[in-house]
């Protein structure tokens, strides 16, 4: 503290720069004993839910797959419940360096065998960047549809997120597409995934289960 260190220089002693500027003695003392500004301690780095994966996933990464929904699908299987956002992130540097010229075999799924489903909350100002009348900010949800094998995209957004609407969106996505995938993978959605029990096998969300099967895809 700039205060402190010219008191001091103009002979105040540290009880008198203790009363004048109204803090304590030892806050006097250290600043004094270490002038400047005092540097926060480093935070310990907080562990990923991806860690207990990426030995498996560094052993697929040199057989040649590096498709973030095939790995996604993969070590979901042997009990990862994190995000497909961290996974991609994770990944991305080593698709990058391992590009090369070669020919190289990879793995690709087939037309209309799975898409990836993403959907989740977005803020966003007006035109006039105000928020509701009541102070509050302003929220869209948005779901999102991507094909496996073609990526192509189906983007919709909707003001609530209950399963009303989610299936809704599912509807429209697969009339947009022209059809309907074997499979739909999802990123740990609580529409889709209520929990999961102590084996850590999925608690569905039974109303969409149950639109799930009537539809005939796996998910």
């Amino acid at each position: 503290m700039k205060q402190i260190i010219e008191l001091h220089g103009k002979g105040e002693s540290i009880r008198a720069i203790t009363r004048l500027l109204d803090v304590s003695r030892n806050t006097v003392r250290r600043y004094l004993r270490e002038p400047g500004i005092p540097k926060p301690k480093p935070r310990a780095k907080r562990g990923s839910k991806l860690d207990p994966y990426k030995d498996y996933i560094q052993k697929r990464l040199s057989e040649g797959v590096d498709n973030c929904v095939v790995l996604l699908r993969e070590i979901r299987e042997l009990g990862y419940t994190g995000g497909y956002s961290i996974l991609k992130e994770y990944v991305h540097p080593f698709r990058r360096w391992r590009r090369k010229p070669e020919v190289t075999v990879r793995f690709e799924t087939k037309p209309g065998e799975q898409a990836q489903v993403d959907f989740g909350r977005y803020r966003y100002l007006t035109p006039d960047g105000t928020p509701r009348p009541d102070g509050t900010p302003r929220y869209v949800w948005a779901f999102v549809l991507v094909l496996a094998w073609a990526r192509a995209m189906y983007v919709e957004f909707i003001q609530r997120a209950d399963v009303a609407g989610f299936i809704r969106c599912h509807i429209n996505g697969f009339a947009r597409l022209g059809g309907i995938p074997r499979k739909c993978l999802y990123d740990n959605a609580k529409l889709v995934v209520l929990d999961r029990d102590e084996a850590g096998q999925p608690i569905w969300n039974k109303r969409f289960l149950d639109f799930a099967l009537r539809l005939g895809f796996d998910c």
